[in-house]
């Protein structure tokens, strides 16, 4: 089944997780590499900074 994402309106979120689920084991299962944060706002880097002092892994 594939559901086209640029549809108007809400798309369900299970329908949406099937989507990615579905294109992710089409292409192989890539490594998907996570973002270097080099032009984080200070903001964003205080944001994650407490998350991870709080325990949380984002």
């Amino acid at each position: 089944m594939s559901i086209d994402l640029r549809s108007k309106g809400p798309i369900p979120l299970d329908a949406f997780v099937a989507e990615i689920e579905r294109r992710r084991a089409a292409a192989g299962y890539p490594d998907m590499p996570r973002n270097a944060g080099n032009r984080r706002t200070e903001s964003k880097r205080a944001l994650l900074k407490a998350i991870e002092v709080a325990g949380g892994k984002w």
